[in-house]
């Protein structure tokens, strides 16, 4: 039985997480959840979970549940909430399923308590890639990958020799707009972006996989998951998502990971490593049903924030966080109905142009940074 705490419990990594939970009572228990404001949702995974570690985000919130539960179960909020409920004396694995930066100091510190993490939260990667493995070699944590693309390589790996990789290739759907030229991304709203032809996934995550932005986070992840150079990762577009990602190694055998795209698959794979369990609810990949698979280079002129984050994770230091809080405050407002579709990536273009890189960045720094850039962009939209 291994015990599990949650945080990101309501998003959509979240909700299939608990999920596999429910289906293999036998083999996993939650003892804590952490979430944002959607409350009446946490109540709810409470009553049927019974963890007894909760947080949210707000205070008031906090204490709504703390009077619904009594004593049953401890509730926190905040910061210090979310850190509270991922390090717990007893906790044997951390899925880490927040959208942002937020996710990156409960990850540290349950590292530094010797938890194992499940990194579905991309930014913590992105923004703090070299602490984040420093701590999990000095702790001797495992750092297991949910995404699909960087599961399917961390599978593709397995029984080989990292030192035999001569490339990683990720592939991508393309997103909701695969089909769109430059000028017609012009007009799109956030209901058309928000319409993913493949994967369920929560506002943000679908933006970002419609700029692209998505894959260039996972390219940055990849070299620290890895540790291979930028220079061995490439970008594949495959819109039927059913290759996840593959591995060529220098005899130029390729290894690669497929299914029907299902989140649950990776989030399993990661909770029952090095086991594997079986999930019944989930469909079989038949190849003759699909007939082809498509395959293309993605142009970067036309997926811009792909570029700029090969760029960034090239360059390093803080860069990557400047990169990501640009992002996160752009996305925001485009989903608020503030900015185009388009403009997203000039306000990123923007902040990395501006900023001086820092080598080597302590946490304290890259929380700074991060806070700067937002302000920064946030003041250009008005």
């Amino acid at each position: 039985m291994k015990n599990i705490a949650l945080i990101g419990s309501t998003g959509s990594i979240g909700t299939q997480t608990l999920d596999v939970i429910r289906k293999h009572p036998d083999r996993f228990n939650l003892i804590s959840l952490a979430a944002g404001r959607n409350v009446e949702r946490v109540i709810e995974q409470v009553q049927e979970f019974k963890p007894r570690v909760v947080a949210v985000e707000q205070k008031q919130d906090a204490e709504k549940i703390q009077q619904q539960f009594g004593d049953v179960v401890k509730v926190f909020y905040g910061k210090e909430g979310l850190i509270e409920a991922s390090v717990l004396h007893d906790a044997d694995f951390l899925m880490n399923a927040l959208v942002g930066s937020l996710g990156l100091e409960p990850t540290l510190q349950a590292m530094e308590a010797g938890v194992d993490i499940g990194i579905a939260n991309k930014e913590t990667l992105v923004t703090a890639g070299h602490l984040v493995t420093e701590k999990a070699k000095a702790h001797n944590v495992n750092l297991l990958p949910v995404d699909s693309e960087h599961s399917a390589i961390f599978q593709s790996l397995e029984g080989n020799r990292i030192d035999e990789v001569e490339r990683l290739i990720l592939t991508a759907s393309g997103g909701s707009f695969r089909e769109y030229t430059r000028d017609q991304l012009e007009e799109v709203s956030v209901e058309d972006a928000l319409n993913h032809p493949n994967w369920n996934m929560g506002a943000k995550i679908t933006i970002d996989s419609a700029t692209m932005m998505n894959k260039g986070f996972e390219v940055i992840e990849a070299h620290w998951l890895f540790n291979i150079p930028y220079d061995d990762i490439e970008v594949l577009l495959h819109k039927e998502s059913i290759i996840h990602s593959l591995v060529e190694y220098r005899d130029k055998s390729v290894l690669a990971q497929l299914g029907t795209p299902d989140m649950r698959v990776p989030i399993q794979y990661a909770m029952s490593y090095p086991e594997r369990l079986e999930l019944r609810d989930t469909n079989r990949l038949n190849l003759w049903e699909i007939g082809k698979l498509h395959f293309d280079k993605p142009d970067f002129d036309r997926y811009r924030c792909l570029r700029y984050a090969y760029e960034a994770g090239r360059t390093g230091g803080t860069l990557p966080a400047v990169l990501n809080a640009a992002n996160e405050e752009a996305v925001k407002q485009f989903l608020q109905g503030k900015i185009t579709f388009l403009s997203i990536e000039e306000h990123i273009e923007k902040a990395l142009e501006r900023h001086q890189v820092i080598a080597g960045p302590s946490l304290d720094t890259i929380l700074e940074v991060d806070k700067e850039t937002r302000t920064y962009v946030s003041s250009r939209i008005g």
